[in-house]
C-alpha cells in the first residue's frame, strides 16, 4: 500500500493506493493535527482491514503551505517511512500524487522530505 498524504492546510488530505484501488480522504485537521494525525492514520488503515506494516511506500506533498501543518505532517511520515525503512519522496504542484506515484514506481527514496514553504518563514518573536 502507498500513502499519500498534505499537510498544506487545516485540511489533511489523505490517499490510500493499493494496487488499482485508491481512496481519497479528508480530516478537517484544523488545530489538532499534531495531537490527533498518528490516530488518523490508524482509524484509516483499520477500516481498511490493514495495519502500519501493510505500508510499502509514503508520498508526500512537500510544499508550498502551512509552517505548521507542513513540518508536523512531514515530521510524522519522515519517521514512519524511517522506522519501517520504506520510500518516502516529496512532490510540489497540481500533480504531486501522480509525481510522488511515479518516483515511487521508479523506486526512488528521498529519505526524509524537508518542507518547502514557498517563500521565508516568518517566526514572530516572543512577546515576552
Amino acid at each position: 500500500m502507498i500513502i499519500l498524504l498534505d499537510t498544506s492546510t487545516s485540511i489533511c488530505r489523505l490517499t490510500l493506493i493499493e494496487g488499482d484501488n485508491r481512496s481519497d480522504e479528508t480530516w478537517q485537521a484544523d488545530r489538532n493535527l499534531a495531537s490527533g494525525l498518528l490516530q488518523y492514520l490508524n482509524e484509516q488503515l483499520q477500516t481498511r482491514g490493514k495495519s502500519w506494516t501493510d505500508i510499502e511506500a509514503i508520498g508526500v506533498f512537500e510544499g508550498p503551505g502551512s509552517f505548521t501543518g507542513l513540518r508536523i505532517g512531514l515530521t510524522v511520515m519522515n519517521t514512519i517511512a524511517d522506522a519501517r525503512a520504506i520510500p518516502i519522496v516529496g512532490s510540489q504542484g497540481s500533480c504531486w500524487q501522480q509525481d510522488a506515484v511515479a518516483r515511487i514506481k521508479r523506486g526512488e527514496n528521498s529519505q526524509i522530505v524537508l518542507p518547502r514553504y514557498g517563500s521565508e518563514v516568518h517566526i514572530t518573536k516572543p512577546r515576552k
